[in-house]
């Protein structure tokens, strides 16, 4: 017989769907907006069951990220060991920008309209409380390429590797059952991408395009590929996974593409540590050349707190 709460994390390995909405927002400084808040969050189970059953064959989840500077107000409970703001990685030729974001709603399933009538009611309940910060759709780009034409998301963590790479444990327990969250939006540059061969495309990103075929790394001191400096290891030389969940957005009217890139994390520093590699380089100088296609124009760090722990935020 054990007294202990289950634990339970919220779906941050949901399967990958055809359609995600990405919603980052920022909560006024009013403590009835707080209270507003809190409540809504809480209950985002019951919103989540509410929208889900019109289709159960939909595949519908939604994470809720929790940021920095309103943890504390917000929630009154121990900060995560690494929760801090974004911190901008500026490298010779290139930044990663930090931008503003209280509270991030991850938005899946595979209908659109699911999405769509999810982020009306939470906005609904929400009310004049927070203001929208981002708001990015998402989509399946053919067999989950994108818009640069590769496969993405091929190194993720699969099996019980996924919540010993996702889920926060022991090390910090009052956080147990958590993960951290790191999302950048990157616009592309298509016509200048096109412009590179088959060849200095597959260069960079460290994968044949066709196939998805992994090419081998180059010589230490040497340029680099966006797989090699992604691939981090720890102190004891064990490579340390992240589970990425990005898509591809935008539409060819309007001329801004992208891809939406999201990581879940059980360690923050891993994450951040491949943005160093990317933007600073790996020797210093040699910056991962994707850059030179794909600018970021925001940066935000969340924590996601166990399910548990968000239904728990509403006394009543």
């Amino acid at each position: 017989m054990t007294s202990r709460v289950p634990i339970e994390p919220q779906p941050v390995d949901a399967p990958l769907t055809r359609s995600a909405t990405f919603l980052v927002l920022a909560v006024k400084d009013d403590p009835k907006a707080i209270d507003t808040v809190r409540s809504t969050i809480a209950g985002i189970d019951d919103l989540s069951k509410n929208v889900s059953i019109r289709d159960l064959n939909a595949s519908f989840a939604c994470t809720v990220g929790i940021g920095s500077n309103i943890w504390d107000r917000l929630t009154g409970l121990p900060r995560p060991a690494e929760l801090h703001p974004f911190r901008e990685v500026k490298g010779k030729v290139h930044t990663a920008i930090s931008t503003p974001g209280d509270l991030l709603f991850h938005i899946r399933s595979e209908r659109r309209d699911i999405c769509f009538e999810f982020e009306k009611q939470l906005l609904d309940l929400l009310g004049d409380t927070v203001t929208v910060v981002d708001d990015t759709v998402g989509f399946r780009y053919f067999d989950v390429r994108d818009l640069l034409g590769f496969v993405d998301g091929t190194a993720n963590p699969v099996g019980q590797a996924l919540p010993e790479a996702t889920t926060v444990g022991d090390e910090d327990a009052p956080s147990s059952g958590g993960s951290y969250i790191l999302v950048q939006k990157y616009l592309h540059d298509l016509k200048g991408w096109k412009s590179q061969s088959t060849e200095q495309q597959e260069a960079i990103i460290g994968r044949t395009k066709l196939d998805n075929v992994e090419l081998d790394d180059a010589e230490e001191g040497q340029q680099q590929s966006h797989k090699t400096l992604n691939t981090i290891e720890d102190e004891n030389g064990d490579e340390q996974d992240v589970l990425r969940d990005n898509m591809p957005f935008g539409s060819p009217g309007s001329g801004e593409v992208g891809t939406y890139f999201i990581g879940y994390t059980r360690r923050l520093w891993v994450i951040e540590k491949m943005l160093e590699r990317m933007f600073i380089g790996n020797p210093p100088g040699l910056h991962d050349r994707i850059l030179d296609y794909s600018t970021p124009v925001t940066g935000v760090t969340f924590f996601a707190p166990s399910a548990s722990t968000l239904a728990s935020l509403d006394p009543d």
